[in-house]
C-alpha cells in the first residue's frame, strides 16, 4: 500500500528519493490516458474540490484535467472575491465544509501556509497548489520529472548536473521547492543568476549547502556556461508592494536565441514553470525560440498533468487497479499519434 493514501501533499519536504521515484513510476503509467490512447474510469464517481483562491491557468486546468482523466468530477472555486472567505469565514470552516463536498482538495492560496492551515480542518486529502511564495511541491515534482527525463535523452541523469536558476529566485516559489528536491540527490551545482535584490533566499541556500551541493550567485550570464538545464523565472510582479516596484526588474533577464548560442550549450534544456511574460519589455523566452528543440517548457507543462494523476491516483489509493478500469477511446484524437 502507498504510504501517500490517504495523505496530504503540502510541502516537497514529504519526499525522499524512493517516494519520488513511485510519484514518476505511475506517472509513467498514465502517459497512454493523457495522450487518449485509451482511457480509464478508476476514480469514476468520485470528486475533487479544485480551490484556487489566487489567479491560475494553467495549475488550475492542469489539475482539474488530470482528474477528469482518471474518471473523477471537478467542482471549482476560483478567486477569493467569490468565496465565503471574503465574508470573513476561517479556512478552518472552509475547509470543515468544502471537504465534505469533495473525495480530495487541490488548493491554491495567495498566503504562505495557508494551504497547511486548510488541511488541518480538511476531511479528505489536500494537495498544495500553491501557497504564496512558499511553497508549490506538485510544480516541484514536475519539474524534476521534466529534467530527469530530458537528461535522460541526453543520455544523463539528475546526479551531477548543473542547473542556471534565472530571474526573480526571492519570490519565486518554484525554485525554491525544486532546489529542496534537488538537494535530495549528489554532486548538484547551482547558478543562481538575479539582481541582488531578488536573490534566492538565505534558507534554501543552506538547504543547498547542507547537502553538500556547490552553487554560484550572480547578477548577470558571464561567459560561456555548461549548464545541463536553464530554468528561466518570471519577476512575481503579485509580491511586490507595487507594481513600479515590479517594473524596476522587468526584462532584466531576458533570453533568446543567440543569447543562448553565446552563453548556453548546444543541448542545454530551457524550462520554464509558465506563464512566461512575453510583453515587450519583459519578453523572458524570445519566440525566436521556440523551434529550439531543447525548449522544453511545452513537455514540462504536459508532463504536469502526468504528475498530477499519479498524486491523486496515489492519494486515493487507486494506483494499482487503474488498468483495470480501461475503456477505449471513441473519438478522433491527434493526441493519440504523440
Amino acid at each position: 500500500m502507498s504510504h501517500f493514501r490517504g495523505k496530504h501533499i503540502l510541502s516537497v519536504n514529504q519526499f525522499d528519493p524512493d517516494s519520488i521515484q513511485q510519484i514518476f513510476d505511475v506517472a509513467d503509467q498514465m502517459a497512454p490516458y493523457a495522450h487518449r490512447q485509451k482511457r480509464t474510469r478508476v476514480l469514476d464517481g468520485a470528486i475533487l474540490g479544485n480551490l484556487f483562491f489566487e489567479p491560475s491557468t494553467r495549475t488550475r486546468v492542469s489539475f482539474g484535467t488530470a482528474f477528469n482523466l482518471l474518471g473523477g468530477e471537478v467542482r471549482e472555486t476560483a478567486g477569493m472575491a467569490t468565496s465565503a472567505l471574503s465574508k470573513g469565514e476561517s479556512l478552518y470552516d472552509t475547509a470543515r465544509v468544502l471537504s465534505s463536498y469533495s473525495d480530495v482538495v487541490a488548493m491554491r492560496h495567495p498566503q504562505s501556509g495557508s494551504v497547511a492551515e486548510f488541511a488541518q480542518g480538511s476531511r479528505v486529502p489536500v494537495i498544495n497548489g500553491g501557497d504564496g511564495a512558499n511553497e508549490h511541491p506538485t510544480q516541484a515534482l514536475l519539474d524534476l520529472y521534466t529534467i530527469e527525463k530530458e537528461l535522460r535523452a541526453h543520455g544523463k541523469g539528475i546526479d551531477g548536473m548543473h542547473i542556471a536558476m534565472i530571474g526573480d529566485l526571492k519570490h519565486g516559489r518554484t525554485v525554491h521547492s525544486l532546489s529542496k528536491l534537488l538537494s535530495l540527490y549528489r554532486n548538484i551545482r547551482f547558478t543562481l543568476i538575479s539582481p541582488k535584490e531578488l536573490a534566492m533566499p538565505i534558507n534554501i541556500l543552506d538547504v543547498i549547502q547542507n547537502a553538500g551541493h556547490r552553487f554560484s550567485i550572480t547578477e548577470q550570464l558571464e561567459g560561456n556556461m555548461d549548464a545541463d538545464i536553464c530554468y528561466q523565472t518570471r519577476i512575481q510582479e503579485e509580491r511586490f508592494t507595487s507594481q513600479q516596484e515590479a517594473n524596476l526588474y522587468r526584462g532584466k533577464f531576458r533570453l533568446n536565441q543567440d543569447i543562448y548560442t553565446k552563453h548556453f550549450q548546444s543541448k542545454t534544456v530551457i524550462m520554464h514553470p509558465l506563464p512566461r511574460d512575453s510583453r515587450a519589455d519583459a519578453n523572458e523566452l524570445d519566440n525566436d525560440l521556440n523551434l529550439n528543440p531543447n525548449l522544453a517548457i511545452f513537455r514540462q507543462a504536459d508532463n504536469g498533468v502526468l504528475v498530477r494523476m499519479a498524486l491523486f491516483a496515489l492519494t486515493l489509493g487507486v494506483e494499482h487497479i487503474i488498468s483495470d478500469y480501461d475503456c477505449d477511446v471513441q473519438w478522433f484524437s491527434t493526441k493519440s499519434a504523440e
